[in-house]
């Protein structure tokens, strides 16, 4: 029986913990897989998953930034992918690509398993329109907080982010609201960074009026690059937490969709919290 194949691509790569995450959850499931990561050049993306495909690749995982490019590539697309319009999951089968997005299932367990903050019925700022945050969206809206304020730099990327789940927001009666990054005015429970400025250096982008006393703030950047907004959260008296807990969930749900078995994301994500701070 010969090994599957299985990637993440992204662009910057070389930070990835996904090849050491899969990996471990293949040896904790009996599964025979080969996980890799790879650089792929900013226009090259769809000439490297027709690559990969071509090379004999079951899927891939995909990070920043071609979380859009792999829903406009895909042949099939999950309700889930179709409503973020990002992907960050690719699976081949049949000559066909389908796309799925596992990154809001990730954050949404870690957030209230991992870090025992129950999300309903809370005010929380979603800081971001790209594909990180538009992956979270839909299912930090099906966990029923009372208000999701939506902000980010360009206003009106976050309209059209936000405008996008207005239907379910509706549905799951949470109130859901666009803001321009420079104007947030109110305090939130949980703050979510899901803007690019961990991963460039640019510092926290708002101020520390949103947040409450003792709010969660999450960063989805993980390692080094989260460390500027973990400590400016902390000195103003909130909780600062890092993403890699949704890191692993995210990767624990798309191992499922391949593999059929779901691995023990706890067990995993408590040997790399280890492994990364030995």
């Amino acid at each position: 029986m010969s090994t599957d194949l299985y990637c993440v691509m992204g662009h910057p790569i070389a930070h990835s913990q996904s090849p050491w995450i899969h990996t471990r959850f293949a040896e904790l499931t009996g599964q025979d897989i080969l996980y890799t990561k790879r650089e792929i050049p900013l226009d090259h993306f769809a000439a490297s998953v027709q690559a990969f495909f071509d090379e004999g690749g079951h899927g891939c995982n995909i990070t920043v930034p071609f979380k859009f490019e792999a829903a406009e590539l895909a042949t099939h697309t999950s309700e889930r992918g179709l409503l973020a319009q990002a992907c960050n999951i690719l699976t081949f089968s049949g000559g066909k690509i389908t796309a799925d997005n596992t990154d809001g299932l990730g954050l949404v367990d870690d957030i209230e398993q991992n870090a025992g903050v129950p999300l309903k019925g809370k005010r929380v700022l979603l800081m971001g329109a790209g594909g990180a945050a538009a992956g979270v969206l839909g299912p930090l809206i099906n966990a029923q907080p009372a208000h999701i304020s939506v902000a980010n730099r360009t206003l009106h990327r976050a309209e059209l982010l936000t405008a996008r789940h207005q239907s379910l927001a509706a549905l799951q009666n949470v109130e859901l609201q666009a803001h321009d990054l420079k104007h947030l005015d109110d305090a939130f429970d949980i703050v979510i960074n899901g803007t690019a400025s961990s991963l460039g250096g640019h510092g926290v982008p708002v101020t520390a009026r949103v947040l409450k006393p003792g709010a969660l703030a999450y960063d989805m950047m993980y390692g080094p690059g989260a460390r500027p907004f973990m400590d400016w959260a902390r000195a103003h008296g909130a909780v600062p937490r890092d993403g890699l807990g949704m890191l692993v969930g995210q990767a624990a749900e798309a191992f499922y969709i391949w593999r059929g078995v779901m691995p023990p994301a706890g067990q995993v994500l408590s040997e790399l919290r280890a492994k990364l701070a030995g």
